[in-house]
């Protein structure tokens, strides 16, 4: 938690005592359900919680922008996104519904009124968001076939709707099987742990 702080000392109280409730929440249902790799459980605010945050670092959301959050998980990137951004709106969808139930355990006790969820696969969302987030699930040619029409056209935040794609290691070959325009933000300038020397955001404006 003393992580967070430190990268976000401006939260008030409510999104700080949101943040301290995820570790005994997610150590409690990642052990009736493993929705978190065991050895990450214990870094949980380093490798899960802050990396989801390195959107904020790059963009705040204005009030009323939609968000889905495709292949959640357990709620990341969702649900500390939603923490900090409560008028925004955020949908979380995964297709293995065990996912979903902690995702809505972790929502019910947080009582987080800005995110809704529900188990079905990307390719079949029929509503429009700003942006859709996510952290990895395939690469990143096959995302964006998946989502590119899951996209509102019409741009109320400062950056043009579109993905924003949490994503570790080398993605040139990706980038280049795309052929689309991306920007690519290294998470390592806005945090020092090594953790994230290879993570970066990327954003494709659609």
């Amino acid at each position: 938690m003393e992580l967070i702080k430190k990268y976000f000392p401006d939260l008030n109280s409510a999104q700080i005592e949101r943040f301290k409730m995820l570790k005994p929440l997610y150590t409690e249902w990642n052990s009736k359900i493993n929705v978190i790799s065991r050895k990450d459980i214990d870094k949980l605010y380093e490798r899960h919680v802050l990396h989801s945050l390195g959107i904020v670092k790059v963009i705040e959301f204005k009030p009323g922008t939609s968000v889905l959050d495709v292949g959640s998980g357990g709620g990341f990137p969702g649900i500390p996104l939603a923490i900090m951004f409560p008028e925004s709106n955020f949908h979380l969808i995964d297709s293995i519904g065990k996912k979903i139930k902690v995702v809505e355990e972790v929502v019910n006790e947080l009582e987080l009124n800005n995110v809704t969820f529900e188990k079905i696969r990307a390719e079949g969302i029929d509503e429009k968001f700003d942006f859709v987030v996510s952290r990895a699930v395939t690469t990143l040619p096959v995302f964006y076939r998946w989502v590119r029409n899951s996209i509102l056209k019409q741009n109320k935040n400062k950056f043009k709707n579109g993905i924003l794609y949490l994503k570790g290691g080398d993605i040139e070959s990706e980038l280049s099987e795309l052929k689309k325009k991306v920007n690519v933000y290294p998470l390592s300038r806005y945090f020092e742990e090594p953790f994230f020397e290879t993570k970066k955001l990327l954003h494709i404006a659609i």
